[in-house]
């Protein structure tokens, strides 16, 4: 019997003995709720089954990001907050315990990560061990297999620099197993099975790119190329040699020509440009389908501009913005942020006093003549990131080159900024505009902590230049702490499996 749980509480499957299966349509893998449930040894017996199965986990992509999405808070708004760089102007206690660093180990948002990703871990292995077993054709079959490979690694990668040392589980665990009490593995370990299993994706037959939202080769090398760039700063510090890699592993995304930047900032939050363009990896969503709570998250509680605007989740703080280069057309007013727009009932436009993110304001939806359905998609990588990934490591391996100077030069033009010539600049210079280019184009995509997490650096608006992160005092008045480099293991979890042993501080 494969069970659902790793001691007593921590659910690594909750699909691990019923998974879930979508209606035979296109958009199966969209599909929220399963049409019908079977138990595993009934399943897995053909090409449907099997692709019903790798359809389910796309579900996590929403699960682990988007879930808990109620009362102004979100993982992916928590995820923001905690850098200050944002605040909230709704009343969650939890929103605010994230900005002043205050959190406890029983915050919801460390549970709900920790849960769904564990549950996607656990149907992708699920699908890796049984769908090499199913009768189908050959290509069909291998393709499958890397979509299931990438989603593991994709979850092993958001573990692992969430919470450190995780408990490292690559097979469906059995009632009989002692991975129901599972320890903790190194974090080099858990790199080597994302690397792997990145590369076992690689070499599935993806096409480079998918207009559909399905995992592509591209997404897998894309991620691939910021998986070793991670791993070249900390905390394994494998330096030079993976600088290489990420270079190399990013140059091979853009060589293909499979993705372009879009010549208007609207196209990266309207309908009809969801998975074109510059979109490497998104998590999807459709009206009539599945839909999200993402433009009642970044508008101003009672603004009087939408009938989807009770959250009041997120905002940018003013410093932020103001810490754009002049002339930087992302910090224009509706470009990356807006102040005002027009009233739901006619009467003028609505000055709202504060930089809400019009980088997730999907007028169609929110408009006044929108349906109120918010089915924007989540972003997880976009073009401008390989292209900056690609800039940073190659800048590491050898200053900064044209070729390097160059990619970058492509985000600042959109921006209609000027770039510095490759002679002008120094390794120093080049890496700290590469890092603000991060910062500022893809400002509030869950980038900017994993970015203090593998640089040990973090953006002081204030000083206009990157500080030791350890003992900063940001813009929201917390002070970063060794403690908050990693996220605690939730309550429930150490309390279920007393293997575990907690982060330090928490």
């Amino acid at each position: 019997m494969v069970s659902n749980k790793v001691g007593n509480g921590m659910l690594v499957g909750i699909f691990a003995t019923c998974l879930t299966l979508g209606v035979a349509a296109c958009s199966d893998f969209l599909q929220e709720d399963s049409a019908t449930t079977m138990t595993v040894d009934r399943y897995f017996k053909n090409e449907q089954q099997a692709v019903s199965a790798v359809d389910a986990l796309y579900t996590f992509l929403r699960s682990v990001f988007q879930s808990r999405d109620g009362y102004g808070e979100a993982p992916w708004i928590s995820l923001e907050l905690i850098v200050g760089h944002s605040s909230t102007l709704g009343s969650s206690i939890n929103n605010n315990n994230m900005i002043r660093h205050n959190a406890a180990t029983s915050d919801p948002v460390f549970r709900s990560m920790y849960v769904n990703l564990y549950a996607g871990i656990a149907n992708a292995n699920l699908c890796i061990q049984r769908i090499p077993d199913v009768g189908m054709d050959p290509a069909r079959k291998a393709s499958l297999l890397a979509q299931a490979y990438f989603f593991r690694a994709y979850f092993y990668y958001y573990l692992v620099r969430l919470y450190g040392e995780v408990p490292l589980i690559t097979t469906p665990v059995l009632a009989s197993s002692p991975l129901l009490y599972p320890k903790q593995s190194p974090i080099d370990a858990i790199y080597e099975v994302i690397v792997h299993d990145l590369k076992e994706a690689e070499a599935g037959g993806l096409p480079d790119r998918d207009g559909t939202g399905r995992i592509s080769r591209g997404a897998v090398k894309a991620v691939l190329a910021d998986v070793y760039l991670t791993m070249a700063g900390y905390p394994l510090n494998r330096g030079t040699a993976y600088y290489q890699l990420a270079m190399v592993t990013a140059g091979e995304v853009i060589a293909t020509g499979a993705y372009s930047l879009f010549d208007d900032y609207a196209y990266l939050h309207d309908r009809m440009h969801k998975n074109q363009g510059e979109f490497i990896l998104q998590v999807q969503y459709a009206a009539g389908i599945i839909t999200n709570r993402m433009v009642s998250l970044v508008v101003p509680q009672g603004a009087g501009i939408t009938r989807i605007e009770e959250q009041g989740g997120i905002v940018a703080r003013r410093e932020f913005v103001e810490s754009y280069e002049p002339g930087d057309k992302r910090a224009l007013e509706k470009q990356f942020f807006f102040t005002s727009h027009q009233a739901r009932d006619g009467s003028g436009e609505v000055n709202f006093g504060e930089f809400a993110l019009y980088k997730y304001w999907l007028e169609e939806a929110g408009g006044i003549r929108g349906d109120g359905n918010s089915d924007l998609n989540w972003t997880l990588m976009r073009l401008p990131e390989v292209l900056l990934i690609y800039a940073e490591a190659a800048n590491e391996v050898a200053g900064p080159t044209e070729a390097a100077v160059g990619l970058v030069k492509r985000v600042r033009d959109r921006a209609t900024l000027v770039t510095p010539e490759a002679g002008q600049l120094t390794q120093a210079s080049f890496r700290d505009l590469v890092w603000k280019e991060r910062y500022h184009e893809l400002c509030f995509e869950n980038k900017a902590y994993f970015d203090i997490k593998r640089t040990r650096k973090a953006y002081s608006l204030h000083a206009n230049r990157f500080v030791d992160a350890v003992g900063f005092t940001n813009e929201s008045g917390a002070t970063m702490t060794e403690k908050y480099l990693l996220w605690p293991f939730p309550q429930t979890e150490m309390d279920a499996n007393n293997q575990l042993e907690q982060n330090q501080g928490w």
